[in-house]
């Protein structure tokens, strides 16, 4: 039987929307969906993309105000549908209605004019469970898990502290467990340098070592250089990372997968997983140009 999936829509001004539309008749042969998009919404949004809204789409009642859709713009009325979109489907996960969560790309700046307080769909969702959710990228060869995600750069450093490097760590394995090793990443060049380059790697190893101890064997590695970590030899030794900070650990892994990364929150007691990119506004609702699904189309059969 076919598992139940609700798509949280995104931001109708970027590409969500299109994207839903024109792999309706494939992911339907792999999961139920249920857009959280009202009927007269999905209907504006076709009309600006001239393609024809398929008959089994299935849609949900009215739960926002209807607004009209700007292509590639960032609009508080934009952010809090997307908001909302996503809340529904949360609720749907909650009550059983659905085995999993789909969330198509929203816009920080659209949810930040609406009000929303919450920087994304994790932080999100970590406030509405109260559970520590992780946020991890990848594809199935390669994943990497966020120890800290839409944070400055700045910031990063006083979130490094060897109580919060452990319970990561911890939370982290009881959701891959089937993994032999794997790699933590230091956050200054050269791994700190035995603390000529900073002496945060301290902390890491402190969270590292305590972490493999409750685990009862070296799951997790000391803080490797983060320069190196990515290079065909190290990448047939590791499949999961841990990345100290957003890009430390999003550029390589864009650089090498970037049409096929997915989103996954784990530690959460629902199943959600997104589209590893953005709302695309440079390219939504144009004409003349092709729309890599891949991502999407991989959110799905993780599902499955």
């Amino acid at each position: 039987m076919k598992k139940r999936v609700a798509i949280s829509i995104g931001d109708l001004n970027g590409i969500g929307l299109e994207l839903a539309i024109r792999n309706h008749r494939y992911i339907s042969k792999h999961i139920e969906p249920i857009y959280i998009i009202d009927r007269d919404m999905a209907q504006q949004g076709a009309e600006l993309l001239e393609l024809d809204i398929p008959k089994d789409f299935p849609t949900v009642p009215k739960f926002s105000e209807y607004f009209s859709i700007q292509p590639g713009k960032v609009s508080k009325e934009s952010g809090k549908y997307s908001y909302l979109s996503f809340r529904y489907g949360v609720d749907m996960a909650i009550c059983k209605e659905v085995e999993a969560l789909l969330t198509l790309p929203i816009n920080k700046e659209a949810w930040h004019l609406a009000g929303v307080p919450y920087k994304g769909h994790t932080d999100s969702l970590r406030d509405i469970f109260q559970r520590d959710a992780i946020m991890v990228m990848g594809v199935p060869s390669l994943y990497v898990a966020l120890f800290t995600e839409h944070i400055p750069y700045s910031e990063v450093p006083k979130f490094v502290e060897r109580e919060k490097i452990y319970k990561f760590l911890i939370n982290l394995y009881r959701n891959f467990p089937d993994y032999e090793k794997v790699a933590v990443l230091g956050l200054n060049p050269h791994a700190g340098d035995n603390g000529v380059l900073g002496s945060d790697e301290v902390e890491i190893i402190a969270g590292v070592e305590k972490a493999n101890r409750e685990i009862g064997k070296e799951i997790f590695t000391p803080p490797i250089v983060p320069d190196i970590a990515f290079t065909p030899y190290m990448r047939k030794k590791y499949s999961l990372y841990v990345a100290i900070y957003h890009d430390q650990g999003l550029a390589p892994l864009k650089a090498l997968y970037f049409q096929d990364v997915i989103n996954i929150s784990v530690n959460l007691p629902i199943v959600r997983v997104s589209v590893g990119h953005g709302t695309a506004f440079d390219i939504a609702y144009k004409k003349n140009r092709n729309l890599n699904s891949q991502s999407y189309l991989n959110s799905i059969l993780y599902i499955v």
